[in-house]
């Protein structure tokens, strides 16, 4: 049987830890050529902690290591683009002035589910972060950028590579516009050796909901304040986390917050084990956490948002979205 040739080398652009794990598991499957090269947004903490975990655990063949830039990586001529933020003006300037390309969007948290909204939904969308506001030529630019990856999509040219709880319905509209959707369950890093798992039994990830003002913080404080008088516990801090609630927190003799890498907490928990309990609100890591962690019997749980903790600029639609990730989570007393 002859041998399928690799594709042509791909460039990744990440801006985000998740983006570049994402981007990671792509050269694992196949996805991309040899010779991956991987820019990353320069100015990144989490960013280049993360790179150098990657490195240390022992990249897939044919990536190149990370390196920062400056700017938005170009696309190449023959090779896939590899971006996760198609909101970005930056990003989707540089869509625009590329030409015909083989796109690869990988995952970017929350916002992967919107964009996929966003392309297949009946009448034309600017592609924009939820909440966002929109002047006159940021809309311009992202309706174009939105017609561009839906040609893609009719060309054969566009592939959404996710590990993301995608409705049926959703699914089998990106599909009927042309684009590919490939699923994976993270086995490159769970094919690594394991971390070192913290010695709590409980550990809670942390949420960016109080930070983006979603969530109001004095709920979501007494809620790990009651697990901790529970049990001690171990507190994964979201890389965007309010800092009011992180110091608060660390005054608890009961709880162990950690200290902040950037690493997402895919590799840095992934060496949990049956002992252990984590908890967290609605979160894409709660998704990929049970995916890294399934053979090892961990307990995840989300716990779904009382409404009362809600603050105004929660719509309808983020909540909706959010829901896709409890997963028959606890409830909270109130």
């Amino acid at each position: 049987m002859p041998i399928s040739p690799l594709p042509p080398p791909a460039v990744v652009w990440a801006e985000s830890p998740l983006q570049l794990l994402s981007a990671v598991e792509a050269q694992h499957a196949g996805l991309l050529g040899d010779g991956t090269e991987v820019a990353l947004r320069a100015g990144s903490q989490s960013l280049a902690a993360t790179a150098e975990e990657v490195l240390r655990l022992g990249m897939p063949p044919g990536l190149c290591p990370p390196a920062p830039a400056s700017r938005v990586a170009r696309p190449p001529r023959d090779g896939r683009w590899v971006i996760g933020d198609a909101f970005s003006g930056a990003v989707q300037r540089r869509l625009l002035s590329s030409g015909g390309r083989r796109l690869l969007v990988v995952d970017d948290g929350l916002a992967t589910i919107h964009l996929l909204e966003l392309l297949t939904a009946p009448a034309p969308r600017p592609l924009a972060r939820a909440r966002a506001r929109l002047g006159v030529p940021r809309r311009a630019l992202g309706l174009a950028a939105a017609a561009r990856l839906r040609a893609a999509a009719r060309a054969g040219a566009l592939t959404v590579f996710t590990a993301l709880p995608i409705p049926a319905e959703l699914h089998a509209a990106v599909e009927a516009l042309g684009a590919r959707l490939v699923c994976h369950d993270f086995p490159w890093l769970r094919g690594r050796p394991a971390a070192p798992p913290p010695s709590q039994r409980l550990v809670v990830l942390g949420s960016s909901l109080v930070h983006n003002g979603l969530v109001h913080r004095r709920p979501y404080l007494e809620w790990v304040l009651a697990l901790a008088d529970t049990e001690p516990l171990a507190y994964r801090p979201h890389r965007r986390e309010c800092p009011e609630v992180l110091a608060e927190l660390r005054r608890h003799p009961r709880i162990m917050v950690a200290e902040p890498t950037g690493v997402p907490v895919e590799i840095s928990l992934r060496g949990l084990t049956a002992e252990h309990w984590v908890v967290s609100l609605p979160s894409t890591a709660l998704t990929s956490l049970r995916l890294v962690l399934r053979a090892a019997g961990t307990t995840i749980e989300g716990v779904p948002v009382p409404a009362d903790w809600w603050t105004a600029d929660a719509d309808p639609e983020l909540r909706a979205h959010l829901s896709l990730f409890v997963g028959g989570g606890l409830e909270i007393a109130t």
